[in-house]
């Protein structure tokens, strides 16, 4: 079985485009499950407390999309392409 992949939506409250984000990632991380491929996903809120180094390199490009710890996209969602480097 292939370990468990991490998607990280990095997000601050009040940004309409990080809930757009929010709303696609969702999406596809339930078909995902639903198709027995479940991922690690997880919400940041780059301005929490504790999130300095975060919201230094990634806010202002936010929303930013990580996988596996790792820049995928950022302000908007690639979708073909993080679902080809799913799959992958």
């Amino acid at each position: 079985m292939a370990p468990l992949r991490t998607l990280t939506l990095l997000t601050r409250a009040g940004c309409g485009m990080c809930a757009h984000a929010r709303e696609e990632l969702t999406a596809l991380v339930a078909e995902l499950a639903a198709a027995g491929r479940p991922v690690e996903y997880l919400q940041v809120d780059v301005d929490a407390a504790g999130n300095n180094e975060l919201r230094a390199e990634y806010g202002d490009m936010l929303p930013v999309v990580l996988l596996d710890g790792e820049q995928h996209s950022y302000w908007e969602v690639d979708e073909a392409r993080l679902r080809a480097d799913l799959a992958a």
